[in-house]
């Protein structure tokens, strides 16, 4: 397989050697791929990468995270928080319109009275929309939510307990700005002609064919010489399903960005070490950078397990000291990631710690097996299939100390229900960052959190984890909030309920015609201060 697809890959190099076309009528246009597809350019509905990213070229919110996960202003310049926590006051540039469209006679300047109105839609109960949680810690009475336009300039929200994460939260796409005339004026159709005030407006869009977004040219924001953002005309999205395919294009040049790698053609990209492969370096930029991600497997944790606590215990620790990651991450990754010897906090968030967990330890895990009578236990381990080599992996290192294990993949709809409802004893999982504070990978293992009515699908609990919970909250300072962070992640991987395997790292694979493109820890696609030289070419 791949010989035939260095082969593949050389006809095209020749094919395309020529000067590729860098412009459509004169516009210089940044192209990618989104093999999973969009359904909607709605912002309440963006729960997943494709649909944020798409999102985030259209919309803004009150507050952004920058590059280095410094919250910054976005259409709110400035805000106020109560001594207690619990009613935030923004106060609203005054440049910023929303985009021409027919839905208004004129383009017109965004009030605070828009955030109530799309804040109420993201809470709204008949919408549906998977974003209703970020106010979940806002006050309410009936349906009713503490949403206040003070005047035009003033927005405020009251909180029923203080949540010292909550600014970070009101920077997802869930709570863009949206006016109330384009959602009233399109309807059902609003998810497929947006309105909103972000650096690029929508134009077209044949769906599972290309989308493609125009350059705003009212954006308010500017860059330190005065220029008007963004810089490119236009951002055009494919929707090629097969990744391999999409590999062959982004090689061609068809396409300027790619996210991520396929196991398909890792090895073509990659060295073993995770670099990029010399034929490449002058046509393709690498950016890695770590990625707000932790890669692990659970288990769930049976009240009745007939090995009883200390037993059951014992064995999930044994299982997370066999496992060799960095040999894992070497021969199935191509080095990228970091070893999971952490807890479950990432690597760049604060409350991280590198050697609270477990590292490669297989004299203790055997001793562990065998003081704990556990030789021949059958462990049954659930994956999805492009996860199936990492999940043969543990497999065979959970093997070497004296357990069972059985491996069973199946599609990832089947693992949600199941894993939900407590169906499945050890599986594959991976939280990626919904804001970027620890609470929110915590938060999987408190006791108010079981499955399925929240995410905490170990069914992992312990009175004193969610005391120190309870005061994280309550404390606003955020180096006292980290001592508590830290403390619950060792207390909990003590427990081990949980296998951490390694923490991600952003990946792309950029044009060198693309200036500027730059990364983030969330893996947020950013736009606005990209270039294009027309000049160079794949």
């Amino acid at each position: 397989m791949r010989k035939l697809l260095i082969g593949i890959l050389s006809v095209l190099l020749m094919a395309s050697c020529g000067k590729r076309q860098d412009s459509e009528d004169g516009l210089s246009i940044f192209k990618y791929n989104e093999s999973a597809g969009i359904l909607t350019l709605d912002p309440i509905y963006a729960k997943d990468l494709p649909h944020i990213w798409a999102c985030n070229q259209v919309f803004n919110s009150l507050v952004a995270f920058d590059d280095k996960m410094n919250l910054v202003p976005m259409l709110a310049k400035s805000w106020d928080i109560s001594e207690d926590g619990l009613v935030y006051t923004f106060h609203l540039r005054d440049d910023v319109l929303f985009h021409a469209d027919t839905c208004f006679k004129t383009p017109r300047r965004v009030v605070a009275q828009d955030f109530v109105y799309s804040f109420n839609r993201v809470v709204d109960k008949q919408l549906s929309s998977p974003g209703m949680w970020i106010f979940s810690s806002v006050k309410h009475e009936n349906d009713q939510y503490a949403f206040k336009a003070l005047d035009d300039s003033t927005f405020q929200i009251e909180l029923s307990k203080p949540f010292p994460p909550f600014l970070g939260i009101l920077s997802m796409t869930y709570a863009s700005v949206v006016p109330k005339e384009a959602v009233e004026y399109y309807g059902d159709n609003f998810r497929s002609h947006p309105v909103g005030t972000g650096p690029f407006k929508f134009q077209y869009w044949k769906e599972g064919v290309k989308l493609v977004f125009r350059k705003n040219p009212n954006y308010f924001e500017r860059d330190d010489a005065g220029e008007r953002l963004p810089y490119i005309d236009a951002v055009s999205v494919s929707f090629l399903i097969d990744k391999q395919v999409a590999f062959l294009e982004f090689i061609k040049g068809k396409f300027d960005f790619m996210s991520g790698i396929d196991a398909r053609y890792k090895d073509e990209l990659l060295t073993y070490d995770g670099q990029l492969r010399q034929k490449y370096e002058d046509k393709i930029e690498l950016i890695t950078e770590p990625y707000l991600n932790t890669e692990y497997f659970s288990f769930f944790i049976d009240p009745n397990d007939p090995l009883g606590p200390d037993r059951a215990r014992a064995l999930r620790q044994a299982v997370s000291l066999c496992i060799d990651r960095e040999k894992m991450l070497r021969y199935l990754r191509n080095g990228i990631g970091e070893p999971g010897t952490g807890g479950m906090i990432p690597a760049g968030l604060p409350g991280h710690s590198p050697t609270i967990g477990y590292g490669y330890d297989l004299k203790r895990a055997q001793r562990l097996v065998a003081e704990n009578h556990l030789e021949g236990y059958l462990l049954q381990l659930s994956t999805v299939a492009d996860y199936a080599d990492i999940g043969k992996f543990v497999q065979s290192q959970v093997e070497q100390i004296g357990l069972q294990c059985k491996m069973e993949v199946m599609p990832p709809a089947t693992m949600r229900s199941m894993r939900s409802n407590g169906s499945l004893q050890f599986f594959r999982s991976s939280w990626v960052a919904d804001y970027p504070d620890a609470e929110n990978y915590l938060s999987l293992f408190t006791t108010s959190n079981f499955a399925p009515a929240g995410p905490n699908y170990t069914h992992y609990t312990n009175p004193k984890y969610d005391k120190l919970y309870d005061k994280a909250l309550l404390c606003n300072d955020l180096q006292e909030r980290t001592h508590y962070y830290a403390e619950m992640d060792s207390l909990m991987m003590q427990d081990a309920p949980v296998v951490v395997l390694f923490y991600d790292e952003v990946l792309r694979f950029v044009n060198k015609r693309v200036q500027n493109m730059g990364s983030n820890p969330t893996n947020l696609l950013d736009l606005r201060r990209v270039r294009i030289d027309a000049k160079k070419s794949l």
